[in-house]
Formats: C-alpha cells, sequence, structure tokens
C-alpha cells in the first residue's frame, strides 16, 4: 500500500494482481511524505513512519482501507484517489499456487501448495473462503462499510484502464515487471472443466463486475 497526502492518493495492493511492478514505479516517483507499507527497499527505509500509527487492522503491504482507519481521516479516503489493480481469478489463482511452491516462510498455503496438484489446493476448504470472502471491493471499503475506488485497473487491460491514473498523478509511468510466477503463460491448461466452474463460483463478484471470462 501506498499513501500520498501529497498527490491524494492511495493505492491499494490486493495480492497476485502485478501490485509489485506499479508499487515500484509509484515508489521511484515517490515524495517525502508518502507513506509506503510493504517490503521494498524504499518502504524498509520508511518503515519507522508507520510505528506510531494506532491503526484498525494490520498495516501491510496487503492492507485494506478498512486497515488503515486511524492512520488516514475519513474524510482525506473519500477526497483522495483511491485505487487498485485486479485480475482475471482463474489466472491470478495459478499464480498464487505457483507463486506458493517458491515460498521458504511457514504458511499452511505454502505448505499445501507445495505437496498437492492444483486441483487439490483450488478446493482446500480455506483457499476457497479466501478467494471467495476477499473480493476486490471488500480491500476498497472503508471500516464504516463506505466503498472508495475510484480506479479498478484489470492486469490485462492496463494501458487503457490507467489512464485515469495517469491523469490524476500528471505524469506516466515505466513500468517494471516484477515478483514474476514461474510458470505456463496460458492458465487455462491447469484447470479442469469442474475446477473452471469451481472457481468460478468463488469469484463470481469479481467475475461479473470485470466482465472477465475463463
Amino acid at each position: 500500500m501506498i499513501i500520498s497526502p501529497g498527490r491524494r492518493y492511495i493505492f491499494v495492493h490486493i495480492p497476485k494482481t502485478g501490485g509489485t511492478s506499479l508499487a515500484h514505479a509509484l515508489e521511484a516517483r515517490a515524495k517525502k511524505d508518502d507513506i509506503l507499507i510493504g517490503d521494498t527497499e524504499k518502504a524498509r527505509r520508511r518503515r519507522g513512519r508507520v510505528q506510531g500509527f494506532q491503526a484498525a487492522g494490520r498495516l501491510w503491504k496487503h492492507s485494506t482501507l478498512a486497515d488503515i482507519d486511524g492512520v488516514v481521516p475519513d474524510e482525506d479516503i473519500a477526497e483522495w484517489f483511491c485505487f487498485t489493480l485486479v485480475r482475471n481469478p482463474w489466472d491470478r489463482m495459478v499464480s498464487y499456487y505457483h507463486w506458493l511452491q517458491n515460498q521458504s516462510f511457514e504458511h499452511p498455503a505454502v505448505g499445501l501448495a507445495k505437496s498437492v496438484s492444483f486441483s487439490e489446493f483450488l478446493r482446500a476448504p480455506h483457499i476457497q473462503d479466501a478467494f471467495a470472502s476477499n473480493h476486490a471491493a471488500t480491500y476498497m471499503t472503508t471500516s464504516r462499510g463506505v466503498d472508495c475506488a475510484d480506479l479498478y485497473i484489470r492486469l490485462e487491460h492496463f494501458e487503457q484502464d490507467v489512464e485515469p491514473l495517469w491523469s490524476h498523478l500528471g505524469f506516466r509511468l515505466e513500468m517494471p515487471h516484477l515478483n514474476r510466477s514461474d510458470r505456463k503463460s496460458d492458465y487455462r491448461s491447469l484447470y479442469s472443466e469442474a475446477d473452471a466452474e469451481q472457481l468460478a463460483a468463488l469469484c463470481s463478484k469479481d467475475i461479473k463486475r470485470f466482465d472477465y471470462t475463463f
């Protein structure tokens, strides 16, 4: 997450949507008072700035707008430009699975991804619960239940969708491609028909909202 009082924006980083690349691009033009919450080198250097905040939720790279209650006033969240990236859910699940397989930290999802097939991973109850309950709007809703999203940028249509962000910033950013998963480019090859339908049911809200198809 990036909170920029100077440029009056909040970037919310939904996991496995290409947000690391956008965060690096934004941080390259960061103002001195920008609050960088994450694990990039620049964010680590500024980590002391968030230690005194009394936030409603966890302050980390994937914080939601509800989490930063107590850090940013409601009126600022309502007035500032709040944006995020979203991604085709079928593709995102595959990316998440392969990314976990290359991690070494202790977490139930890491152990699961390393020990079962993609189909078994997709059908694990806690994975299904996480994807079904954490649709895009949950990241962009304040602790008082107000949806403050000004822009959802679809990763697959980045150049088309990002223009309102460039207009708000007053400049364009050079976008690196970081945190890439080691995987085949065609996510569809990992799905059976039944698995594809299962994912469609889990992520129906995002699929409908952003007009995604398998």
